[in-house]
């Protein structure tokens, strides 16, 4: 069994992710992914996370299921459904350096823009929604951080910061099923999983709370600044 450092490490990690979750509604898995790799090995960090992920998401639509924006969930789901098998490619044909320079660039180009002078387009019809679900479902495939394009076209619709954070979980939630099912068909439901996973629960639980308390505090303007400056520490991470 793991000992008690590492159990409690990695409840800390999980709950200050889970809270940057609840609270915006995406980066998570970015955050938690590394810091975990560097503690467990990612064989064990990438099923933690993604049970996290699906435990965050499913507890916040329990509460908020009635400002999803279902017109533009379905719409981004069929078209990140699509847009896997193209990141799958991408993967296969294009260096892996070369495209996370430009995704990290693009990131930190769009977020310092719009930070900087936020006169960004109001997107006002779900159809929008495709080609921002099909670079995220490129995104999906190719290195499984399909968060960006779902966030900006959230902040594009105008939504609200309760809008944006229950959307997004249910947009996650399917997403979080298939990667689960993925990790436990590659053998890697181990008992070190299990046992790190359910010792986080709480933690994550109160991250859960804490962020939602946050999340309605945060007005619309000042969400806005705090998702573009959330991409450009994604994008970051891509260049690192």
């Amino acid at each position: 069994m793991p000992s008690p450092t590492l159990t409690i490490l990695t409840a800390v990690i999980l709950f200050v992710c889970t809270f940057i979750r609840s609270a915006v509604g995406f980066g998570d898995a970015l955050l938690a992914m590394p810091l975990l790799a560097m503690v467990v090995g990612l064989k064990v960090a990438s099923p933690i996370v993604s049970f996290a992920g699906f435990f965050v998401s499913l507890i916040i639509l329990l509460f908020d299921r009635h400002v999803i924006d279902a017109k533009s969930t379905w719409r981004l789901i069929v078209a990140t459904i699509a847009g896997v098998p193209f990141g799958l490619w991408l993967l296969n044909h294009v260096p892996e350096h070369l495209v996370k320079w430009v995704l990290g660039i693009t990131l930190i180009a769009y977020g310092s823009i719009n930070l900087l002078s936020p006169k960004y387009p109001h997107l006002r019809h779900e159809r929008y929604a495709f080609p921002f679900g099909f670079v995220a479902g490129i995104l999906a495939g190719a290195y499984n951080t399909n968060g960006p394009p779902i966030a900006i076209y959230g902040i594009l619709r105008r939504w609200s910061p309760d809008d944006f954070r229950a959307t997004l979980q249910c947009y996650f939630l399917f997403s979080g099923i298939a990667t689960i099912v993925g990790h436990g068909l590659a053998g890697l439901w181990s008992p070190m999983v299990w046992y790190l996973s359910l010792w986080a629960l709480p933690g994550i639980g109160f991250g859960i709370y804490l962020g939602g308390k946050a999340n309605r505090l945060i007005p619309q303007p000042m969400f806005s600044q705090i998702i573009f400056g959330l991409l450009i520490v994604v994008g970051c991470l891509f260049l690192v």
